[in-house]
């Protein structure tokens, strides 16, 4: 019988490079049934463990490995990380820069040795035996060498039977520093302490930058918790009483009024009102609820007030579950960075046995002992990876400003390799092929069914009073629909800004059945018709046979998908209003594009079939390649299954039901206008609210791609050629770190060719 496992997810601090992933991950899964992968950007450990093993066995197995980690409901925010990663970038800066100008300047050397001269001269004091401009730059360094690098320092020791890079770094500066001391008090040799601290600046900077983006990659899960409702308001004997969300047990009634979310899944047991679940289902029509019906944890109650049935509480809501398929997604790894993790676990242990060896072999050999540590030193200085380290953050970061230009946001450099062979395009409809908003798209106003009422009627039967009494009584209504069509009347009917002004276009009697619509007596033109406006049904079950215009207009709207509400006087309908979310205005033109690059589009809502054939038919999406009733599981499994047929898959949303999938996609766009999970779970976010942007991010993609492609390939390439050359004794550290400063100045002049 196998072994019942659970999830469980730890923030882990202290990692530092690839190979401190690979640590971790071994000592976790050196353990009997447990089954770890590191995510390195949001610096998180996601662990498959028996149900009975403690989750503070799994942390002291972290910490026995050399690193400290928490529960992620634990962990604390990222911004006390970021501003010590940032203080320790400035005094790097100020104390590196002038250190590493007054070594290479040598205008600036002499000058600073003159000065030095001029006041010992001054004070009648002994000049000393070597160069005393080495001695300020020694003492430019020492606080760099000694303090910003101790965090270095002290993680190279924690893990020196398991080298890191940082074992590099803290061997080549000490080694250069300590060696510099001693040559200059000796006249020994070249003093190299502007090498250690160049390294230490140069790395300080790097992981200054990818601080930040990992505070970025964070925030996905930090919104996706935030979400969820703090406190409740439990109806207990028949009183409110407000209480922290942990005390809500399945079977408490609690009461959620207008424009609240409501605190958990449950069963509406009083009330009625019209419910947003958009931000869990993409559906974009507001659903409306009365007894007995179903309701969404987090979703938005808009125009009534409900108590409500707790169902699901805790883990098992669906923004529970949702939040778990985002963290379960995250912990799957890319291919880059299992290169990057290969190639971490070889590099740096060798590099370290060369270093050693080479010294070795150069002492043993009859060398001095100071000629064979200046060629150790060297052979760590030069393979020190400042330029591998570059490689991938200076052209993330050229492409981004790039990108911002055109409102693109780079924020995932490991998956871009995957942007030339995207074949498949998952499309969410809501926010993404649409703007989102329910609008009026089309509104038939039938003078000639107003006939029908009469001659009582003939002087007041126009397009604009008809209008005009239709924002009278949906501007008593907050029912998104309501809100739609109030919004179209005042634009087209002037008299309409005058409703509750003056006795004309007055409501009396006014009243709303959920599900059916509104009604009351609109005072116009010296008469007082009974106003309906609602769904078709409705409307005819109250009033005459429909006239032809209001028949059709009724047909064109719902077979476009839209949702149809008809307005009647006196039991005559006399307009038909088909409200929809309006397509963007380059969808189309976006999707024949992909088509032009071989990708085939798919969409995948949460709306009705009807609605989401209609919006694949006029963007030009098959009919086959359309997907509705989309849960957030159901797009996950889509992203899945076609990843498991080998399709390179780009997913495109905006809410937070699309976050799993979009985490789980090889590429992932997400729309700036959406929600801050959607985002930050997305590779690229299009700040533009077209979709013309997902063209100019794929050739970004590609562009930026290839450029850390050359960036790391030459940084490889300079080691394999640096490192021999550096052994063979035929460079001094100082034209090492020269190599070194070089490399990293290529990698970032090919990087602005972004531009």
């Amino acid at each position: 019988m196998s072994q019942l496992l659970e999830p469980v997810t730890l923030s882990v601090q202290g990692m530092t490079c690839s190979s401190c992933v690979n640590s971790v991950e071994k000592a976790l899964n050196k353990v009997e049934g447990v089954n770890a992968t590191i995510n390195f950007a949001t610096e998180t450990a996601h662990i498959l463990a028996p149900a009975d093993m403690d989750p503070k066995d799994l942390i002291k197995i972290v910490e026995k490995a050399g690193y400290s980690a928490t529960l992620l409901v634990d962990a604390q925010s990222v911004t006390l990380h970021s501003k010590k990663s940032a203080r320790a970038f400035f005094f790097a800066f100020i104390f590196a820069v002038p250190a590493v100008a007054l070594s290479m300047i040598m205008s600036w050397h002499h000058q600073v040795d003159m000065w030095v001269h001029q006041i010992l001269d001054y004070f009648g004091l002994p000049h000393p035996l070597y160069s005393p401009t080495a001695w300020v730059v020694i003492a430019l360094s020492a606080p760099v060498v000694l303090l910003v690098a101790y965090p270095i320092h002290k993680a190279a020791f924690r893990n020196i039977l398991h080298p890191t890079m940082d074992n590099l770094i803290s061997m080549g500066s000490l080694a250069a520093f300590g060696w510099s001391i001693y040559a200059n008090s000796t006249g020994a040799g070249d003093v190299y302490t502007e090498v250690a601290a160049g390294v230490i600046f140069f790395v300080i900077l790097g992981r200054y930058l990818e601080t930040r983006a990992k505070a970025k990659a964070s925030s996905a899960l930090t919104s996706l918790l935030a979400l969820g409702s703090k406190e409740v308001t439990i109806v207990r004997g028949g009183f409110p009483l407000i209480v922290p969300i942990e005390q809500l047990q399945i079977g408490d009634e609690f009461e959620v009024r207008p424009g609240d979310r409501i605190a958990t899944d449950g069963i509406v047991v009083k009330g009625e009102s019209a419910v947003d679940n958009s931000m869990l289902t993409g559906e974009t029509k507001p659903v409306d609820v009365r007894p007995g019906s179903a309701v969404i944890g987090a979703s938005i109650n808009h125009n009534g007030r409900l108590i409500v049935r707790a169902t699901r509480v805790g883990s098992d809501t669906e923004l529970a579950r949702i939040t778990s398929m985002v963290i379960s997604a995250q912990g799957t790894k890319a291919p880059i960075q299992r290169l990057a993790d290969r190639i971490s676990a070889v590099f740096v242990p060798i590099v370290t046995v060369i270093a050693i060896g080479t010294f070795a072999g150069w002492y043993f050999t009859g060398s001095t002992l100071t000629t064979s540590i200046s060629v150790a030193i060297t052979v760590l200085v030069i393979a020190c990876p400042c330029a591998l380290g570059l490689a991938t953050p200076v052209a993330l970061l050229v492409a981004s400003g790039r990108g911002a230009a055109r409102g693109i946001v780079l924020r995932e450099p490991r998956v871009l390799e995957v942007a030339r062979n995207v074949d498949v395009v998952l499309f969410d409809k809501t926010g993404t092929l649409t703007e989102g908003v329910m609008l009026v798209q089309e509104a038939t106003i039938s003078t000639a069914a107003g006939a029908v009422l009469g001659r009582s009627f003939a002087d007041i039967v126009t397009a604009e009073n008809i209008l005009a009494s239709a924002g009278a009584i949906e501007s008593q209504n907050n029912h998104p629909i309501a809100l739609s069509i109030t919004k179209y009347a005042l634009a087209n009917a002037p008299q309409a800004s005058s409703v509750g002004s003056r006795s004309t276009f007055a409501v009396s009697d006014f009243a709303v059945t959920p599900g059916s619509g509104a009604a009351g007596r609109v005072s116009i033109g010296g008469l007082s018709p009974v106003v309906l406006i609602g769904s078709p049904a409705a409307v005819a079950h109250s009033s005459t046979e429909f006239h032809i215009d209001i028949k059709s207009a009724i047909e064109r709207g719902q077979a476009a998908g839209f949702t149809v509400t008809v307005l009647a006087w006196d039991g005559v309908a006399v307009a038909v209003f088909a409200i929809g979310d309006q397509l963007k205005s380059d969808a189309a033109t976006t999707v024949a594009a992909l088509r032009e690059m071989r990708i085939t589009p798919w969409l995948v809502t949460g709306d009705n079939s009807e609605v989401a054939a209609a919006v694949a038919t006029t963007v030009g999406i098959d009919a086959v390649h359309v997907v509705s009733h989309a849960l957030p599981e159901t797009k996950l499994e889509i992203v899945e299954r076609m990843k498991s047929e080998g399709h390179t898959v780009l997913m495109i949303g905006d809410g937070i039901n699309d976050a799993a999938a979009l985490t789980a996609a090889d590429l992932s766009m997400a729309m700036g206008t959406g929600t801050d999970t959607a985002i930050n779970s997305a590779d690229i976010t299009l700040m533009n609210t077209g979709l013309g942007s997902v063209i100019s991010a794929l050739k970004l993609s590609k562009k930026t791609l290839k450029i850390i492609r050359l960036n790391m390939g030459w940084a490889l390439v300079y080691n394999v050629i640096g490192i021999p050359i550096a052994a063979a004794g035929v460079l001094s550290p100082l034209y090492a770190a020269a190599a070194m400063a070089a490399s990293s100045v290529l990698v970032v002049t090919n990087s602005l060719r972004i531009k």
